[in-house]
């Protein structure tokens, strides 16, 4: 573990409800994502990052444009992406969108890169899904030439090659911060170290700890390299209230009905109250009262050698005010108790 653990939140703007218990427009769930990035800076978290999405339940498919109004209402807070689905994107173009957010914040860019778990930008943007393993792979091999050259020779099969080539505007100082997001596939594991870029673990479900292979594979991986790992951290789902039943009794229909949404997508069965409370008893759920949250990231801190956690705090049509008041406990009770716990 890092001597300072980063805390953050992230979310995919998921549409919410209003007043009248109706889905609220996209415009406007953006505009509110902007002020939950805003209060988070306010609150000195350390990180704040928005998914990227091409469907209805998702207001934001532009994550640097999001992060890039943020910049401009921010001071200190780290910005990035979580994720952008590099697997149908241009690296080029994603390189420039991201140089330009990290002028534009003064150094504070951060960009995940995956393959995504949905695959509605694969049609969206004229890319076939048989090519997923390949666009991804190739993709990232220019990400990362991108991120450490001043000029770029490149070629492969999926995009037009590149002779020294140089790509404008380079970041001022460094380099850009590029995670590898990872949802349980030791490919990938390999893949981050083999490009030494940190490592996100998308952990949704089940207990943390088992993911401690992952986390050793990492490290193996880099020994055999001759190098030393880079920063680890883990993305799940949660929500803080007052005390566990309030936490637990207002994030439940909410979470249920984006999980089931989804999970009718993939033959997943509908989720009951019990597996969702198993989920935050002893799974990957950190739901609860400030306390109960803490304790709980502090654990799988502990247990997976973490540099980062990042909470994602909006779950299906859960209103922004409840979301607001989540994200004020988290910065100014959750993080502290897990500081002191670990300390």
């Amino acid at each position: 573990m890092a001597d300072h653990l980063e805390m953050g939140l992230d979310t995919f703007g998921d549409v919410t409800s209003g007043p009248d218990g109706g889905a609220l427009p996209h415009a406007q769930v953006i505009r509110d994502v902007i002020a939950e990035g805003a209060f988070a800076d306010e609150l000195a978290l350390d990180f704040f990052g928005v998914g990227e999405h091409h469907r209805a339940d998702f207001a934001i498919s532009s994550p640097e444009t999001v992060l890039a109004a943020l910049a401009s209402k921010t001071t200190k807070i780290h910005l990035g992406s979580a994720v952008t689905v590099l697997s149908s994107d241009d690296p080029v173009r994603l390189f420039q969108r991201f140089s330009t957010l990290d002028a534009i914040s003064n150094g504070r860019a951060e960009v995940m890169l995956g393959r995504g778990s949905f695959t509605e930008s694969f049609p969206l943007f004229g890319f076939e899904l048989d090519q997923y393993e390949k666009l991804f792979e190739e993709r990232l091999e220019l990400f990362s030439l991108l991120i450490t050259r001043t000029s770029v020779t490149w070629s492969g099969a999926t995009r037009a090659a590149l002779q020294d080539q140089q790509v404008f505007p380079p970041v001022e100082t460094g380099r850009l911060k590029t995670w590898i997001g990872v949802g349980g596939s030791p490919k990938s594991v390999v893949r981050a170290a083999s490009y030494d870029l940190p490592l996100m673990l998308a952990i949704i479900g089940g207990d943390p700890g088992r993911f401690r292979g992952y986390v050793d594979l990492y490290h193996r991986a880099f020994a055999e390299l001759g190098k030393t790992p880079k920063p680890i951290g883990v993305h799940s789902p949660g929500y803080v209230a007052t005390t566990d039943e309030q936490a637990r009794d207002e994030f439940w229909p909410s979470y249920k009905i984006m999980r089931d949404r989804i999970g009718a997508e993939r033959g997943w069965p509908p989720m009951a109250r019990e597996e969702f409370d198993r989920e935050a008893d002893r799974g990957s759920l950190y739901v609860g009262s400030p306390e109960t949250v803490a304790r709980k990231i502090a654990k799988t801190v502990e247990a997976l050698g973490l540099s980062r956690f990042d909470l994602k705090y909006s779950a299906g049509p859960l209103s922004h005010n409840k979301l607001m008041h989540c994200i004020e406990l988290y910065a100014r009770r959750v993080v502290p108790l897990v500081r002191d716990m670990l300390a």
